[in-house]
């Protein structure tokens, strides 16, 4: 089917599912679904400036779809698949498509919980205190350009696909030019992400630094001269993940706040710590 084929919304030809398929392309227009109908399959589906806000949908998928210019704001997901493979499964195991959002809006948007991101792309979209928590299924996404603002909680960010590498057709992911200078970052985690390649929220709360491990070695005998065992048995644990991480994933890199520190720490030695850590070697930080 071309993208400019004539667009269609009819119920899905497989008796067992509840969802309907939308397939062509349809612009510049309120997105507006049949009485009692609140699943759909974009099948190739192309839709430009087309306006989903404040929309509930039971289930969205979108299939080798491809999303410009759309306005996604207040709408709610229950159930959320952003590049599925094919309804019916055509492309399983050969190939995998992948599904674009490009310019779109996702202002207070409800992402589903663990929304399944598949094969899709974004590129210069606005994350605008999007609910965007406890998304683990990101293995096959990419950003480029977006803007994310607002509190992100318990995400991975992957460089490199985890999976499926022969069929998605790429051994990396792309993911550049991101700006997180307004959000707040919570058990969000970067995989083999260039860092440097993206702009983040700076000093006090957060700061890009090089040589982690290196790091952790010198502000150790700090940790040791609190008194309170409980408070350094902390930090210890905190910061070896810390160095962990940083070394497995991003070359010894790491996007760093005070909580990194040891989240159960009282907040002054949180920030003393943060502070010492900062110090030891040269700061990458934007700014």
């Amino acid at each position: 089917m071309s993208a400019s084929e004539r667009f269609s919304l009819r119920p899905s030809p497989e008796e067992w599912r509840h969802a309907w398929v939308a397939r062509g392309e349809l612009r510049d227009q309120r997105f507006e679904l049949p009485a009692g109908v609140s699943s759909v399959i974009f099948d190739r589906a192309r839709l430009v400036n087309v306006d989903f806000s404040d929309m509930r949908f039971a289930d969205f998928s979108s299939c080798a779809g491809e999303f410009e210019g759309c306005d996604f704001s207040g709408a709610a997901f229950e159930h959320l698949s952003m590049g599925a493979t094919a309804a019916g499964g055509r492309w399983d195991r050969v190939s995998w498509p992948q599904s674009v959002f490009r310019d779109c809006v996702f202002r207070r948007t409800r992402f589903a919980p663990l929304t399944s991101f598949g094969n899709v792309r974004f590129e210069r979209c606005v994350f605008d205190r999007s609910r965007l928590r406890q998304q683990t299924f990101t293995t096959e996404a990419e950003f480029v350009g977006c803007v994310f603002s607002g509190r992100l909680r318990e995400i991975n960010f992957w460089g490199r696909p985890m999976k499926d590498q022969a069929v998605l057709g790429r051994e990396r992911n792309a993911f550049t030019g991101n700006d997180f200078t307004a959000a707040e970052l919570d058990y969000v985690a970067f995989k083999h992400i260039d860092l440097h390649a993206q702009r983040w929220p700076g000093p006090p709360g957060y700061a890009l630094l090089d040589r982690v491990t290196a790091r952790v070695r010198a502000v150790l005998p700090l940790v040791e001269t609190w008194p309170d065992e409980k408070h350094r048995k902390e930090a210890r644990f905190s910061l070896e993940f810390l160095a962990g991480n940083a070394v497995e994933h991003n070359d010894d890199h790491a996007v760093v706040s005070p909580l990194d520190m040891g989240r159960r720490l009282p907040p002054a030695l949180r920030e003393e710590l943060f502070e010492a850590f900062r110090g030891t070697s040269s700061d990458t930080s934007p700014g």
